[in-house]
């Protein structure tokens, strides 16, 4: 890839490691110093151009590397040049790799949810008339080498076939785990995570603080599975139908007299919102001459008839109470 600077000496390595500040690099001794300004201006075009090709590559509806991204990500891009090619001495770039560490959760091979912060791929493009040279192998090399980790350590933001391949065929990575979320980790990534670390100072420190304090450590934070969703019953005064039915009460109370016209002003309807219970209307108090007079007419009861009929005299206190002389007179017989 092709840019109208001077490609050679705004890169002097083969391989050029840019963060997100985007500085130049050192320039060699006795080339001319341009603008500052105009040598991070270079830079940012070359990105910008770089992830327009690499989305082109993929497929992708638009770029997901480019120099604002960079300026306000903590990723790291490394760049490939080529020094024999140099069309009017002004270099050419091959490819890229963008690398930079995320906070993920991802499944193990038990399906449980485990929070990692790998050192994630997120864009590997070479150019496509130099691709099958051995340049993609170098470039990611110098990466491992440079970043201290293993393929396997590696989660890979959506990887293309071509990359799949890659790694399959130049460092074994074959068996995948599945995820719910975009990355992809291979077999072997948890084993590195859960890695006893090495013994130095602070470990030997820990271990002392550990003696002296009994209290266990807290365990790796995992999340719970996911809970069943079930039908959530909104609130509603369904449960409280029976509020709204008018409970009849017993005999003789409801033998109260029935109005023949409706109130000329029904009672006031409550004004909180939704739909209160409603209960049915209040009955007048009976006097107490009414409740006896209904009670002498209440008719007697079958077992009470029968009884009647086998005792025509009826019992002593039956007549004690049915009588109708005075106490004082009824003495006297």
């Amino acid at each position: 890839m092709e840019f109208p600077f001077d490609v050679d000496a705004l890169f002097p390595e083969r391989i050029t490691v840019l963060d997100q500040h985007l500085r130049p690099p050192a320039r060699r001794p006795g080339t001319t110093t341009p603008a500052r300004v105009d040598l991070q201006q270079q830079i940012m075009t070359i990105i910008d151009e770089l992830g327009k090709a690499s989305a082109k590559a993929q497929n992708l509806s638009a770029p997901i590397t480019s120099a604002s991204r960079m300026q306000s990500n903590r990723h790291v891009v490394y760049i490939l040049k080529d020094s024999s090619a140099r069309p009017a001495g002004k270099g050419a770039i091959i490819g890229f790799i963008k690398v930079g560490y995320k906070k993920l959760f991802v499944l193990d091979d038990r399906e449980a949810h485990n929070e990692v912060e790998p050192l994630c791929i997120l864009d590997f493009y070479i150019h496509e008339s130099v691709q099958r040279h051995g340049h993609g192998r170098e470039l990611f090399q110098y990466m491992l080498q440079k970043e201290r980790v293993e393929p396997h350590q590696l989660a890979i933001d959506r990887p293309s076939p071509k990359l799949l391949k890659f790694l399959n065929k130049h460092y074994n990575l074959e068996t995948t785990v599945p995820q719910v979320n975009n990355f992809v980790i291979f077999e072997g990534f948890f084993a590195h995570q859960h890695r006893p670390p090495a013994p130095s100072l602070r470990a030997t420190r820990h271990s002392r603080a550990a003696a002296v304090d009994p209290t266990p450590a807290a365990p790796a934070r995992k999340l719970p599975p996911k809970r069943a969703e079930g039908d959530i019953k909104p609130y509603s005064s369904s449960d409280r139908e029976f509020l709204k039915v008018a409970v009849e009460p017993p005999w003789p109370l409801n033998r109260a007299p029935r109005r023949s016209t409706p109130p000329a002003h029904p009672p006031p309807r409550s004004s909180s919102l939704g739909n209160s219970p409603e209960r049915g209307p209040l009955r007048p108090f009976v006097p107490e001459q009414e409740l006896l007079r209904s009670l002498r007419l209440c008719p007697p009861h079958p077992t009470a008839r029968l009884l009647l009929a086998a005792d025509p005299g009826g019992s002593p206190a039956q007549r004690r109470r049915t009588s109708s002389l005075p106490r004082s007179e009824e003495s006297r017989y």
